[in-house]
């Protein structure tokens, strides 16, 4: 696929949230580092953020597999906030760990996302497309402060990303092909799950990671949002 299609028929850009339009790692590495120190514990606060967010990514596709009622996102951020305190000894309350997983609404942009995305707006729809809860997603826009034409949770769905049933559902909501739609991401899980449900998808490697062997490459590969904005505007 390249550049110039895209151009000529994408209609919407359409975002991952956590990780790719927010900073989740640094900012939350950020809230952990006091209170590991105040709890003692002598371990990495940016080891502990990542432990917290592998098992919250663990947990929610146990609940995507179960196909089960859909459990909440926040939820799911309790059990793995909690399960890696178990695992790292500390001591706490479930008031701590809601205010941790809490943090989370609060989340800043990546330092370049906000100008590549007004540049993107003068041409296409901004949506987001959220494992987050409708709630969350609804408070971090004053903290994001980025003006999306549409925010979408999964719970529209019924089921955590990347299950099919997520994009295809985005999609509907939006009446547009999956074709008609770029699918933007740090996460290559997403760009696979959104590819593989037919949209077009685009990885912001972010960290310089191998995307993986895989049949469903992504269309387009850059190293930030702005290189993004400067193939496809």
């Amino acid at each position: 696929m390249n550049d110039e299609a895209i151009k000529n028929e994408v209609k919407v850009c359409m975002f991952d949230q956590y990780g790719t339009v927010v900073d989740m790692q640094g900012g939350l590495t950020q809230i952990a580092t006091p209170f590991l120190k105040a709890k003692g514990w002598k371990g990495d606060p940016n080891a502990f953020v990542t432990w917290w967010r592998r098992t919250h990514f663990e947990n929610s596709m146990i609940d995507a597999l179960l196909h089960r009622q859909h459990t909440p996102y926040r939820e799911i951020g309790h059990r793995s906030v909690a399960h890696v305190m178990d695992r790292a000894g500390i001591d706490y309350t479930m008031d701590e760990v809601r205010t941790l997983v809490g943090e989370i609404e609060k989340l800043k942009p990546f330092p370049e996302v906000p100008e590549a995305l007004a540049r993107l707006q003068t041409k296409y729809q901004l949506v987001v497309l959220s494992n987050g809860d409708p709630d969350m997603l609804e408070t971090a826009k004053a903290h994001h402060q980025i003006p999306f034409d549409r925010v979408i949770s999964v719970a529209e769905a019924n089921s955590f990303k990347p299950h099919v049933a997520t994009y295809t559902k985005a999609a509907e909501i939006m009446a547009l092909r999956p074709d008609q739609i770029l699918f933007v991401a740090n996460h290559a899980f997403d760009c696979i799950g959104a590819k593989s449900a037919g949209m077009r998808s685009a990885f912001i490697d972010r960290r310089s990671r191998p995307f993986g062997i895989t049949p469903h490459q992504p269309d387009i590969l850059v190293p930030s949002m702005k290189d993004l904005a400067d193939a496809i505007v």
